[in-house]
């Protein structure tokens, strides 16, 4: 395992774990909610949903539910008095609603996790700052911002918006002949307060991910760098392991893992990596939660990775995350779930 520079200070460490029968609170109430919230069961433990919509994927399989806005401070204090700890299950929350609960009830990850995380500029100063590589950046908070940043990086190039974007959207590949202004314009529609990024394109051989999960006392237990193929910018498929030569997947491993230890984790952090013609390995994106590609841990490992969430966040030792065997995810959206039976 490298030896990373110090990143965030470690919170105090607490020998509290949680007995059966405890509540854990989960902010947001889609799918890896609800797959969490199955594996929660399993432990023993109950599950309290929070989310602005009612009949989630993830309220659907629990009987403690607040339905209510994330900036709502009255029901923010009743869902922290009614839970014994509290985690999420994506990164598009408000930060004061973390903030507020932070100060109310444990918080796993904390804040300041989901400060870095939902922040690409944050995210990839963090990275740097490691010593752990990216694509050349830069922020953009206005126009002429961009045409510098394009000027120093160069085209081709990748602006996006810094917050809130996922799945292609906020993007905008900048090639030689591209209007910058159309550009701005396709990347502020989606941007708050106009903020962004510019990325240097990364001519890559594929994009890997691995999901690494960190406990109170810095115990570390990652799974298989796994290879990611994406359809329309968003994930279509998923192979465990991922055909790439044992060295990079270790580095992997311990980009993933320097990364847990520097954000002084306690929960799970699914990192995006871009795999270069050299061999090289650069981090794209950071989830600090459950993660699409990590679907095919139910079926083909030992603990899955919402076993191992739970887990975590509960204060249990971690399992073991040893594959018993090759696996592929094929991700179903909208009118594709029809296929299921024909996958079968």
């Amino acid at each position: 395992m490298a030896a990373w520079p110090t990143g965030l200070d470690a919170p105090p460490v607490r020998d509290d774990v949680l007995a059966p029968g405890a509540v854990i609170g989960i902010l947001g109430g889609g799918q890896l909610g609800r797959m969490s919230a199955l594996a929660a069961a399993a432990l023993g433990y109950r599950c309290h949903i929070y989310c602005p919509e009612r009949d989630s994927p993830a309220g659907q399989v629990t009987n403690l539910a607040t339905v209510a806005a994330y900036e709502d401070e009255a029901a923010l204090a009743r869902f922290a008095a009614a839970v014994d700890v509290v985690t999420f299950e994506f990164e598009n929350i408000p930060y004061e609603t973390v903030r507020t609960l932070d100060d109310l009830v444990p918080l796993r990850p904390r804040a300041e996790v989901l400060r870095i995380c939902q922040d690409r500029v944050l995210e990839k100063d963090f990275c740097n700052r490691l010593g752990i590589p990216t694509a050349p950046y830069a922020k953009v908070d206005s126009f002429d911002d961009l045409t510098r940043a394009v000027d120093d990086i160069g085209r081709p190039c990748v602006l996006k918006t810094a917050r809130l974007g996922y799945d292609g959207k906020g993007q905008a590949l900048i090639e030689a002949d591209t209007d910058l202004e159309k550009a701005w314009r396709a990347m502020t529609g989606h941007a708050a307060a106009g903020l962004g990024i510019l990325e240097g394109f990364v001519d890559f051989q594929l994009e890997i991910s691995v999901i690494v999960a960190r406990a109170a006392d810095g115990t570390l237990g990652s799974y298989v760098p796994v290879e990611n193929r994406h359809r329309d910018h968003i994930l279509d498929r998923t192979l465990a392991p991922a055909r790439i030569a044992p060295e990079v997947a270790t580095r992997a491993e311990e980009i993933a893992g320097g990364l847990a230890d520097g954000l002084a984790l306690i929960g799970l952090l699914a990192v995006e990596m871009f795999v270069t013609e050299d061999g090289q390995v650069l981090v794209n994106e950071l989830a600090p939660r459950p993660h699409n590609s990590g679907h095919w841990t139910i079926d083909a490992c030992v603990t899955s990775q919402f076993e191992q969430f739970v887990r975590a966040v509960a204060g249990l030792p971690l399992g073991a995350t040893v594959r018993h065997g090759d696996a592929e995810m094929q991700n179903l959206l909208g009118d594709e779930i029809a296929r299921w039976p024909e996958i079968l």
